[in-house]
């Protein structure tokens, strides 16, 4: 009985970690999102260029999302990088103050925060919306499976409050420090907390019961309904079925 188990938690496990490599893009993904900002911050580091460190930054996420495109892979992570950097270009060119390119990304980050932990208080959590469609089980956690909605709201807490730290360190540092010290700063935080919390899913969903697969399950209703209509149907009469045979009836001369 235990290979059998041990079998079982081992692909449990391999699923888990596929579906969050998936959802949260995985390497290519974390570095699509750390590119942009670490070249802003590099540049201006140099030069004190805010227009050169604006369109530079802009520039590298335009070119991730076209090589995204053109492998045929999903470009939702680089989308997402593209529409960030190009928030913080417009929102830095008018205030005329580069701190403020980091501005939306700080606030997207807090705002994040606060919609895991108030989710979470409202028996939805976030991380269960998020990866539900990519287990299949879309939203039958919430009231047929009570140990992964569990397991999601754990997670849910743990992205809240890690993303909620992160803020607490970054939003002071925009008001005290400078440019480039809130960028290396930032840069620095990009990938630790987020590692961090995607550890602690795993961690909480590998423990959990499994996924209830919901397209599986229409699926096997929909052969089952396929099956009763047949034999409601009866068997054929001799003649219909000697007409789907193509033999049809015989004349006798």
């Amino acid at each position: 009985m235990g290979a059998p188990t041990a079998t079982a938690d081992a692909g449990g496990r391999e699923v888990t970690e596929a579906a969050l490599f998936e959802a949260f893009g995985g390497v290519r993904g974390m570095v699509e999102t750390v590119l942009p900002g670490l070249l802003f911050v590099a540049i201006f580091t140099v030069n004190k260029d805010l227009h050169v460190s604006a369109i530079a930054a802009l520039a590298v996420s335009l070119v991730l999302c076209v090589v995204r495109l053109v492998a045929k892979g999903t470009v939702k992570h680089a989308f997402s990088g593209v529409f960030g950097v190009a928030f913080g270009v417009v929102f830095a060119m008018m205030t005329g103050n580069a701190k403020d390119f980091y501005l939306p990304g700080m606030l997207y980050t807090l705002g994040l925060a606060l919609a895991y932990i108030v989710t979470t208080l409202a028996g939805v959590p976030l991380i269960g919306l998020i990866l539900g469609p990519v287990f299949k089980e879309n939203l039958s956690w919430r009231t047929r499976n009570p140990g992964r909605k569990k397991a999601y709201a754990k997670a849910s807490w743990a992205w809240g409050l890690i993303l909620l730290g992160k803020c607490l360190i970054l939003f002071p540092l925009y008001w005290w420090a400078d440019t480039t010290q809130l960028g290396w700063v930032l840069v620095a935080l990009k990938i630790p907390p987020f590692l961090l919390a995607l550890y602690l899913t795993w961690m909480f969903l590998v423990k959990a019961p499994a996924p209830i697969d919901v397209f599986a399950e229409m699926e096997a209703q929909e052969k089952a309904e396929e099956a009763e209509r047949e034999r409601q149907r009866g068997p054929l009469a001799p003649d219909v079925a000697a007409e789907r045979g193509g033999g049809g009836p015989r004349h006798r001369r």
